[in-house]
């Protein structure tokens, strides 16, 4: 059976979802190694919400509220959490609840962004980290692989997928309001991951040329090269040069704080990551302002009515399908060995019957 662990921006603090995501995704191979009926674990952590999606092997009895307690704890210590503040902080899903929510999520309609580009790559990438941790299970494979079918139907068939929409592209909206020429501003991008390019091609939109990268691994040359854009390998430096700062990079502690944002000179910090890439005394600096996630996400846009409405109705459509399967799949090895038992019992019969003397194997009526 499948269940669903899930923490987002609706019932869980930012500060919550900070800490998770820094300790959570190496719990999935706790889970699977030492929790009893744990067969598989894939989790998901983002700058907006937690999950964690198990199969487990027992239907839904005692066995259900053992793993989950079991997971809470297990998430709870990984992540230096309460497991009582935990368990108060996440809903559980199972069985086509859980299916409904992942496909839900994976085309974006329960994002801070209505249907954002990002959500359907990293449940990709979930899975693909559950494979190579080896936490994967063959149920868990279908529910993804059929979430990555459903991303991509809303984002073909629907309005929703056609807007480019992202938390990036709304941190520009609301930075644009301070910008009078995109062409003339220095831009410094602090991270080379998939933000980090979603975030050129974002400024790029909007006009924006003189791009640094920076990244603490040593991989800004590289991303420079393929982005077309300059790279520096001295952060201070760059921070004193650049009218606008934008982190979007994975760390445990902040990669910007007070000490290295010099005072006077108009700046806007635009903090990406989670955990956090700024250290919030940057908002006290004169002349900095500080937008970070739970800044951008207060003025996330309302809801498209059609394309949303569309857009569930794919995912209702898929969730039907997939139940289908999950049911036709389940039932299969209950016909098998009904079949075998049927026959098994045909065999007797002939045997006995030849046991009696009836050689051409027919038994007497």
């Amino acid at each position: 059976m499948l269940l669903c662990l899930t923490a987002n921006h609706q019932n869980a603090s930012f500060e919550l979802l900070e800490k998770l995501s820094v300790g959570a995704p190496r719990a999935a191979g706790i889970l699977v190694q030492n929790g009893d009926f744990v067969t598989g674990a894939v989790v998901l952590a983002t700058c907006n919400r937690f999950e964690a999606y198990l199969e487990i092997d027992e239907p839904l009895t005692a066995a259900t509220a053992v793993a989950v307690a079991k997971t809470v704890q297990v998430i709870g210590d990984a992540s230096g959490i309460d497991a009582d503040v935990l368990r108060n902080s996440v809903r559980v899903l199972h069985g086509d609840d859980v299916a409904s929510h992942l496909f839900a999520v994976s085309a974006g309609l329960e994002s801070v962004i209505l249907g954002e580009d990002e959500i359907s790559g990293q449940v990709r990438r979930a899975l693909e980290q559950a494979r190579d941790a080896g936490t994967t299970s063959s149920g868990l494979e279908r529910l993804f692989q059929q979430a990555a079918h459903t991303s991509r139907g809303v984002k073909n068939r629907t309005a929703l997928g056609g807007a480019g929409r992202s938390l990036v592209r709304l941190a520009l909206e609301l930075t644009s309001s301070r910008i009078t020429d995109w062409a003339a501003t220095r831009v410094l991008i602090v991270g080379t991951g998939q933000y980090a390019g979603t975030t050129v091609a974002a400024l790029r939109d909007r006009g924006a040329i003189d791009l640094t990268v920076f990244s603490a691994s040593g991989r800004a040359p590289r991303f420079s090269l393929r982005h077309g854009i300059a790279a520096t390998d001295d952060l201070a430096l760059a921070i004193h040069a650049a009218d606008v700062i934008i982190t979007c990079t994975t760390t445990d502690k902040p990669v910007i704080t007070t000490d290295v944002v010099a005072e006077g000179r108009r700046r806007i910090v635009i903090d990406l990551g989670l955990p956090r890439n700024v250290d919030p005394g940057v908002a006290t600096v004169r002349g900095v302002e500080l937008l970070d996630l739970e800044t951008v996400s207060l003025h996330a846009p309302l809801e498209e009515l059609n394309a949303t409405s569309d857009a569930r109705a794919l995912v209702s459509e898929a969730v039907s399908e997939f139940a289908a399967l999950t049911a036709e799949q389940q039932l299969t090895p209950a016909i098998v060995a009904l079949r075998s038992h049927v026959f098994g019992l045909l065999d007797a019969e002939i045997d006995r019957a030849r046991a009696r003397g009836d050689d051409d194997g027919r038994a007497e009526a």
